[in-house]
């Protein structure tokens, strides 16, 4: 039987999942690596760091599932978006530490562009928004403050790419420079309507053409490993961004489809077809997959923290020791007490798009304690999934008429108080899947599909099974009091009111 090896390449660490033919895992392969903040706003990866434990953790997988190269039919990547990497094309080495996509470093040249009146035309030809969340802007600050870096650039010395890119670079021995679409919707400079990296927006940006990876369908040959990494040749035939991947993951294949992941972030995607739906309510419409040439399209909220409040909670304030624990503590909490957490430690996300704002809490008494604010961390989650889904109905006449049913994964779904929660807030039923590891699903099914392990979309959407669906408990009145204290509260923290 043969295996598909799945990459997902994180925020906060490194995963090679291998599957079976019947897309049960077979072997886990995991390392955390550092995190490095060397300016307030600033988070950074080394890309060595990057490099060495997605290999590390491949080779740990092959290992636990005792196989070899020769029982595994292709490998599929998956990787934390927006973050940015410049290398040199000789020695493979990166030119600056990788600049990750929760950065604000951004944000001054993001407003600069902004008053010089171009947002308009890269939310046209983009599906974004400017903002230092993207990759473009970091592109522009690395070759604007790397020494030597825009000269060099310019004589085609340096290459660009996104996390996955760079693997690719790297797994195939420098011999593919390529991405897939989703990664390429997220970088600020590629035409989600034409497919193709748009001149206009690199020269507004300063970025040289010459640096760009070619773009493919997320299903594909790809390339192949160089034997010595693995012990063996094996083709890479999948690439997608890890949301992108997980709402493959998660089968949503049909117009109206949603999923939302919870990882470090929360990220709602809302398949939309063949249509590209331009948002009028602050969200992102990017591309969902691009199968067989044929782009289908999302709207996307993006919301920057969400299992980081839990981390938050444990490293920042000591009040757990696990993220196991906040559900049950949370449970404790005094039910009379409204205490809110907006938690803006790097600016807040979708709908909002307030760079500059930081987090609060609000509500606070002389009987507050670790339980009610373990609560307010996760419901903050909750709520912010609630205005994503808020802005999506307004968008999409599409999502407005029909029930939304909300498909989950990432680490937080494990508690079931906070999916039961999320259930009650949003008013509508929330399903946890079987398999909970969607996003290297997705990135495995791409790559399977491409080297005929897996069957079609159609095919694959009837193997997705359910775990638990969670319905919603709370009275209408009840919820909307609750939403309306989340509202006052955000409107209070935001510096553009």
């Amino acid at each position: 039987m043969p295996f598909i090896l799945a990459i997902d390449q994180g925020t906060t660490s490194s995963r090679a999942i291998l599957f079976r033919e019947d897309t049960t895992i077979a072997a886990v392969g995991q390392q955390e690596f550092p995190q490095h903040f060397p300016a307030s706003g600033w988070v950074e990866h080394e890309a060595e760091d990057l490099w060495s434990s997605t290999v590390a953790v491949c080779r740990e997988a092959l290992d636990k599932g005792g196989a070899t190269a020769r029982d595994v039919a292709a490998i599929g990547i998956t990787n934390q978006r927006e973050t940015t990497l410049v290398w040199d094309r000789q020695s493979g080495k990166a030119i600056h530490r990788a600049i990750v996509w929760q950065d604000r470093r951004t944000a001054e040249m993001c407003g600069r562009l902004k008053a010089d009146g171009h947002e308009p035309l890269f939310a046209a030809r983009t599906g974004l928004i400017l903002d230092p969340y993207f990759s473009g802007t970091k592109v522009a600050w690395i070759l604007d403050n790397v020494p030597g870096a825009r000269a060099r650039a310019e004589r085609g010395e340096l290459a660009f790419g996104t996390v996955d890119s760079f693997l690719l670079w790297r797994l195939t021995g420098g011999a593919v420079h390529a991405t897939d679409a989703t990664n390429a919707s997220r970088t600020l400079i590629y035409d989600i309507h034409r497919g193709d990296w748009d001149d206009d927006l690199l020269a507004i940006l300063r970025i040289p053409r010459s640096m760009l990876p070619e773009v493919r369908d997320c299903s594909g040959r790809f390339g192949e490993t160089v034997p010595e990494l693995f012990g063996g040749v094996i083709p890479i035939c999948g690439i997608a961004g890890d949301q992108q991947a997980a709402t493959v993951g998660q089968a949503c294949f049909t117009p109206g489809m949603m999923k939302s992941t919870y990882g470090t972030g929360c990220f709602a995607l809302l398949n939309t077809g063949g249509q590209a739906v331009a948002s009028q309510n602050k969200l992102l419409t990017t591309v969902a997959y691009q199968l067989g040439g044929k782009t289908t399209y999302a709207l996307e909220g993006s919301i920057f923290v969400a299992g980081a409040a839990v981390q938050w909670l444990r490293d920042g304030l000591g009040i757990v020791k696990s993220a196991a624990e906040t559900g049950p503590l949370a449970e404790q909490a005094d039910p009379a007490q409204a205490v809110y957490l907006v938690p803006a430690f790097v600016g807040l996300g979708a709908p909002y798009w307030d760079a500059e704002c930081r987090g609060a809490l609000y509500g606070l008494t002389r009987g507050t304690g670790p339980k009610e604010i373990a609560r307010a961390a996760l419901e903050s989650v909750c709520y912010q999934t609630y205005d994503l889904l808020e802005a999506m109905r307004a968008d999409w006449p599409g999502a407005a008429g029909a029930e939304t049913v909300l498909r989950v994964d990432g680490g937080m779904t494990a508690s079931d108080w906070t999916m039961q929660r999320l259930a009650d807030i949003l008013g509508a039923p929330v399903d946890r899947p079987v398999v909970k590891e969607t996003t290297a699903l997705g990135a495995a099914y791409l790559a399977g599909l491409a080297a005929g392990v897996y069957p079609d979309p159609d095919r694959f959407a009837d193997l997705w099974r359910l775990d638990r669906r969670f319905t919603p408990n709370f009275d209408g009145d009840m919820r909307e009091t609750m939403i309306a204290g989340w509202k006052d509260a955000v409107g209070r923290t935001l510096t553009r009111r």
